[in-house]
């Protein structure tokens, strides 16, 4: 075993681990954010930049620090070695750099794209981002591609972190998608447009960190933090049918796969990932086909679950009909993320008895 310090805190690992995986070890606000690193996908990592890190010791053997910022998603771990992430304003300074240049040519959709709220790069906007650009120059525009008849791809918004490719080419045996021409006019694109329609392609949607791909059997029905997500499973011959449900009401709206705090896919316990197949995924809304586990409990890294989007304002309190107030019984449960008590009184009122 190797023992590395990271912001402080040491921990032992095995030699060969990266600096990333050895934060993620140890948990909590040090670990590296990363927006083309993907555990579970061969080869990822070493693209956006944003896990770049200090490395203010190289190890016992060579205690010298490193002259220049490392990515940590692919820098292996050194016995003694010790790292600077949140700790040093070099790292800083630079990862508000690199969302910076991440964000040049992406389009404000927060409004109105589907991964609002559990968008990696909005998290990273929130917290390294500036509130004006100092680009002048145009922006890079794409038309909107249906790369199958239940995914679209918004060009505009990928931040080519390369994971879908990944997931064709590990996941799948007949890629017809990947990354065409060069520099700024690098795009994710199928050849002469054709459709992805194997069975695993909808795995494409759960490792984008942005709103890139979207699945077109969702978009536009509802915002994620209205909905109540459930664990749930199937009997499923093509896949592991371990998945997560997001329901208004009893109504499921979109079918995703299980993922962990750093909204990677959960491994099952031989560390195989629970990937999804499209059919659970696109044709399986119908809740009498699922076994409702419980709950499942919202990951805490979204800048929506933390509320950091709201501003605290004083109470205001209104006089007026209370069923204006608190809508129906039956609205207020649908829409609940925590079963809220309601006052019984009021709830008579709202029902108009």
């Amino acid at each position: 075993m190797a023992k590395v310090t990271i912001d402080g805190v040491t921990v032992e690992v095995e030699p060969g681990t990266t600096i990333l995986n050895a934060a993620r070890k140890i948990g909590g606000d040090l670990v590296p954010p990363a927006m083309c690193y993907y555990s579970k996908l061969k080869g990822s990592g070493g693209k956006c930049r944003v896990c770049l890190v200090e490395i203010s010791k190289g190890s016992d053997a060579n205690p010298n620090p490193m002259p220049k910022l490392q990515a940590s998603c692919c820098t292996p771990i050194a016995d003694g070695m010790e790292v600077k992430n949140m700790t040093s304003p070099k790292v800083q300074d630079m990862r508000k750099g690199v969302v910076e240049f991440l964000l040049i040519n992406h389009p404000l959709d927060c409004p109105i794209c589907d991964q609002a709220g559990e968008c990696d790069l909005q998290n990273l906007g929130f917290n390294y981002g500036v509130a004006k650009t100092r680009y002048q120059e145009e922006r890079r525009t794409f038309d909107r591609i249906d790369i199958g008849d239940k995914i679209q791809l918004h060009m505009k918004r990928c931040i080519l972190c390369y994971r879908c490719t990944y997931v064709a080419d590990q996941l799948t045996d007949n890629r017809v998608h990947g990354i065409m021409n060069r520099g700024d006019a690098a795009e994710i694109s199928t050849y002469i447009q054709n459709a992805v329609t194997n069975e695993m392609s909808g795995n494409m949607i759960d490792v984008c960190p942005v709103g890139a791909l979207t699945d077109k059997t969702f978009r536009f029905k509802s915002r994620v933090w209205f909905l109540k997500p459930f664990d749930a499973h199937r009997d499923c011959p093509t896949c592991a049918g371990k998945t997560t449900v997001w329901m208004f009401g009893n109504e499921i709206y979109r079918v995703t796969a299980r993922k962990d705090v750093y909204h990677e896919v959960e491994s099952d316990a031989n560390g195989k990932p629970e990937f999804i197949c499209n059919t659970c995924r696109f044709e399986t809304k119908d809740v009498k086909e699922w076994t409702v586990e419980g709950p499942r409990k919202m990951e805490g890294w979204s800048v929506i679950n933390q509320g950091k989007y709201m501003k605290q304002t004083a109470k205001v309190e209104i006089d007026a009909d209370p069923r204006l107030m608190t809508g129906r019984v039956e609205d207020r449960k649908a829409i609940s993320m925590n079963g809220t008590n309601f006052n019984e009184k009021e709830a008579q009122l709202s029902d108009g008895k």
